[in-house]
C-alpha cells in the first residue's frame, strides 16, 4: 500500500484511535474498584469532618481502610427518606454504602423538579446525624455534609467540597475552616422556606460575634455567586429533608435515645 496514500493515512489513524481507545478503556476498567474505593474514603471522610470526629486532614492521613473502619465503628444507622420524611430504604452498613456526588446529583434533579426522590440520612452512635447537600457553584457543582445534633435543629457541624470553583474565593467553601465554622451552633429553620441562609453583606451578628439570627452567617467575600450556589444547595436540600427533621424535632431520633442512657 502506498504510505503516502489518502486512504493509508485514513486506515493508520484509525487504527492507532482503535488501539488507544481499547488501551484507555482496559485501564479505566482495570482502575475502576480503586477509584471508587477511594470516592467512597473521600465522602465517608468529608461527612466524619462534618460531624466532628476528626478533622479532614487526620482522614486524610489515615488511608482508606482505617476511614472505613471508623466510619463502622461510629454508625447507628443510615437510610433514605421521601418527600413525606418516611423512611424507605436501608444503606448496607458491612459495605459502608453512601451516596457518591452522581448519585446526589441525580437526587438534586429529582428534588428541583418536584419528582419522588430518595435521599440518605446517616445517624451517629453519639446522636449526631449528618444529610448531604448538593447544588451549583460557579464553575460547576458544590456538596457538603451538614451534621446536626440529636435535637435535629441545631447544627454540630459541616463541610464543602466543590469540582472547580475559584482558588481563594469560591474554592473557600472547602479550603478554609472559619467559614465552614461558622455553621456549628446555629439553628435550621425547618418550617420555614428558607432553612437556612447565607447573607451577602453579612449577618446581623452580637457583641460577640455570632449571629443574631439564628439561621444566616456570612457569604464569603467576593464570591458571591459560589455563596448563592451553595446557599441555594442549603435551602433546597434541607427544605426536602424538612418532613423528616420535623417528625423528629425537640424528641432526638428514636434510634438513638436507648443508646444514651
Amino acid at each position: 500500500m502506498n504510505t503516502n496514500s489518502n486512504l493509508y493515512t485514513v486506515i493508520y489513524t484509525s487504527v492507532v484511535v482503535v488501539i488507544v481507545a481499547g488501551v484507555l478503556a482496559f485501564v479505566s476498567q482495570s482502575l475502576k474498584d480503586r477509584q471508587e474505593a477511594n470516592e467512597k474514603a473521600e465522602t465517608i471522610s468529608q461527612m466524619l469532618t462534618a460531624g466532628g470526629f476528626g478533622t479532614k486532614s487526620d482522614f486524610q492521613a489515615m488511608g482508606n481502610a482505617k476511614v472505613l473502619e471508623t466510619y463502622a465503628s461510629e454508625i447507628s444507622e443510615a437510610f433514605t427518606v421521601n418527600t413525606e420524611g418516611q423512611k424507605v430504604g436501608d444503606l448496607d452498613l458491612a459495605s459502608c454504602q453512601v451516596f457518591s456526588p452522581k448519585q446526589l446529583k441525580a437526587q438534586n434533579y429529582n428534588i428541583r423538579d418536584g419528582k419522588a426522590f430518595a435521599i440518605p440520612v446517616f445517624v451517629f452512635k453519639n446522636g449526631i446525624t449528618v444529610v448531604p447537600v448538593y447544588g451549583a457553584g460557579l464553575w460547576g457543582p458544590v456538596w457538603g455534609y451538614i451534621a446536626f445534633n440529636n435535637d435535629g435543629v441545631s447544627i454540630h457541624g459541616a463541610y464543602f467540597d466543590h469540582e472547580s470553583e475559584t482558588a481563594g474565593l469560591g474554592a473557600r467553601i472547602k479550603d478554609d475552616p472559619s467559614f465552614q465554622a461558622e455553621f456549628t451552633d446555629e439553628l435550621a429553620d425547618f418550617s420555614s422556606a428558607n432553612v437556612f441562609d447565607i447573607v451577602k453583606g453579612g449577618a446581623p451578628k452580637d457583641e460577640n460575634g455570632k449571629s443574631v439570627i439564628d439561621n444566616q452567617i456570612d457569604a464569603i467575600s467576593g464570591a458571591t455567586m459560589t455563596s448563592r450556589g451553595l446557599d441555594a444547595a442549603i435551602d433546597t436540600w434541607l427544605g426536602a429533608y424538612s418532613a423528616y427533621f420535623l417528625s423528629t424535632k425537640g424528641q432526638g431520633n428514636d434510634s438513638n435515645a436507648e443508646k444514651e442512657d
